[in-house]
């Protein structure tokens, strides 16, 4: 929750703005401001004051205690100009909610965090948990001082200077150690923990037990990603109350499921109880891994039996592919989401001229791989190759990259040992359309007219159904100079079935500085105007031309009834 605080009328109309606009995310406070900032302060996750950054210091020192605990503040100053990130940058995500609060208050958000102000992650920003010399390994960092990255894993960072060698180190690992002098731990999500356990076992068995197995192996808490189970013990109290408790999200798997992992230490108790003749070991193993900890059983107490098992699985690490659309090349078009995982990326895989539109927005040492027109199944190849080493990747495409472009190929290569994330972006079938006016009011097909993959015979037989169906058609691809007949005959197999007054849109780079369009008619449209550039969105028979602009009708039963009564 954020806390809303403002002492004058200025103030009050800006934190009202945000109220209504997170209605679910914020709460007022109001009354005395020192009481308003103590008591949002203890309540909330954030702050946003909408006072002067000297009086706000001076109200949360007495509150303040842990960075990794305090809510991240934001003061917004009378004028509503700027959005400053006051305290609980990183931890308590101010930075961001000042990116978010000036975003939708038109302020400038004011970031001084250090790590931030040069482009670099910090380290505490990760998502891993963090532990040791956090402060002067980022300072090492900032000087530029070598730093040494011990990874006893490859889990997708993002882009750091990190080196071989140096005086200061990140290391990750997931082994229950001590940071040394000038050294950072990152803990990695890399262990599963499998439980299993008898009806009413109590939470603080189950949590005994999986301590103890933890630090009986060496292996720190902090890099369980989960605890696993079958599906009938989805509820049991004790598991659920331990995963809570634990922090980490309770998976569960059939009994089926469970029963065809090979493991070594099956059980005829498990089997007759829950269909499977192990839990533990099973929900640890069903993924795949390492087995760190045989199944185990918890310490009996006062004669009662055992009643929690568990097995603990360290879990492959898994790169991490993000398949990222930048829109159709307007800066204001690329979505914030595109935005964070180009940030997030240390490895960007894309066509040479996209990377040149999107290269500034990349973090230091983000390794490019580009190469030129024409190799789309190599960057796919590669980009896959660089996530199944462990890396986290971004492979950029334009428009939306499903359409058209880099997500087909790029799927067609990766297995399901890689995370893989999807980023939408705005096509050109869309950009076009927001220039023409509304054509694709109502059903519509986008159609490439490039034969270089595709048999013609295909492309035909598709345009011929979308002509039937009278469906609105969006051209990609539609002419160059060595394919100059596809448009003019696509064109002619439309023309069968519609006017040639039908209102046809022609629009070149889309967004871009030279963009351009005209609206003219099936019947008159020129193939010359067309290149590779080029979209060209034709009309359905009910698709008008209205004050210049190309719309067609969406339809509905309404605007019958509309036009009826307007006659």
């Amino acid at each position: 929750m954020i806390g809303l605080i403002s002492a004058t009328a200025a103030g009050a109309a800006a934190r009202d703005r945000l109220a209504a606009a997170w209605p679910d995310r914020t709460r007022v406070y109001d009354g005395p401001v020192k009481d308003a900032v103590r008591s949002a302060f203890a309540e909330c996750e954030q702050l946003v004051c909408f006072l002067a950054t000297g009086a706000v210091v001076r109200l949360i020192a007495p509150l303040l205690g842990d960075k990794a605990t305090d809510p991240g503040v934001v003061c917004v100053d009378e004028g509503g100009r700027f959005a400053v990130s006051l305290v609980g940058g990183h931890g308590g995500g101010a930075n961001e909610l000042a990116g978010e609060v000036g975003e939708l208050l038109a302020a400038q958000p004011v970031v001084t965090t250090a790590t931030d102000s040069v482009g670099l992650p910090g380290l505490d920003t990760l998502g891993f948990p963090v532990e040791g010399s956090v402060a002067a390994v980022s300072r090492a960092l900032l000087d530029g001082e070598p730093v040494a990255l011990r990874a006893e894993s490859a889990w997708p960072l993002p882009p750091l200077p990190l080196a071989r060698e140096g005086a200061h180190a990140v290391r990750l690992t997931d082994r229950a150690v001590e940071a040394a002098e000038n050294e950072v731990l990152l803990r990695p999500p890399s262990l599963v923990v499998g439980v299993g356990a008898s009806q009413g076992a109590p939470v603080d068995e189950v949590l005994a037990l999986i301590g103890a197995a933890l630090r009986d192996a060496g292996l720190s808490p902090r890099s369980i990603a989960e605890l696993a189970t079958v599906d009938a013990k989805a509820e049991e109290p004790g598991i659920v109350e331990a995963a809570a408790r634990l922090g980490v999200p309770l998976v569960t798997y059939s009994a089926g499921e469970l029963a065809g992992v090979q493991v070594p230490n099956p059980s005829d108790a498990p089997l007759a109880a829950v269909g499977t003749p192990s839990v533990a070991e099973a929900a640890a193993l069903v993924r795949g891994g390492e087995l760190l900890v045989p199944k185990r059983k918890s310490e009996r107490e006062n004669g009662r039996p055992a009643m929690a098992t568990c097995a603990v699985v360290r879990r492959p690490a898994r790169g991490r592919l993000a398949v990222v659309g930048l829109g159709p090349g307007a800066r204001d078009l690329l979505t914030p989401r595109a935005r964070a995982e180009l940030r997030r990326a240390s490895v960007l895989v894309g066509l040479d001229q996209y990377v040149d539109q999107i290269r500034d927005l990349l973090r230091p040492g983000t390794r490019i791989l580009e190469s030129g027109l024409g190799a789309e199944e190599e960057r796919a190849r590669t980009a896959v190759a660089e996530a199944r080493a462990g890396h986290a990747v971004a492979l950029i495409g334009s428009g939306d990259a499903g359409v058209y472009a880099m997500a087909s190929p790029a799927l067609a290569e990766a297995s399901d040992d890689i995370d893989v994330i999807g980023v939408p972006g705005v096509t050109a079938a869309l950009a076009a359309g927001a220039i023409l006016g509304a054509p694709l009011g109502h059903d519509h097909v986008s159609i490439s007219l490039s034969d270089l993959h595709t048999p013609w015979e295909v492309i035909e037989r598709r345009v011929r159904a979308a002509a039937e169906a009278d469906i609105v058609v969006t051209f990609y691809n539609p002419r160059s100079r060595g394919r100059d007949w596809q448009l003019p005959k696509a064109l002619a197999i439309l023309a069968g079935h519609r006017e040639p007054a039908t209102p046809v849109g022609v629009v070149r780079n889309a967004s871009r500085p030279d963009e351009s369009s005209r609206l003219t008619t099936l019947g008159a449209l020129d193939p010359a105007w067309v290149d590779m550039m080029t979209v060209v969105t034709v009309g359905n028979t009910a698709t008008r031309n209205i004050a210049g602009r190309m719309v067609t009708p969406r339809g509905y039963r309404w605007q019958e009834s509309a036009q009826e009564e307007g006659k």
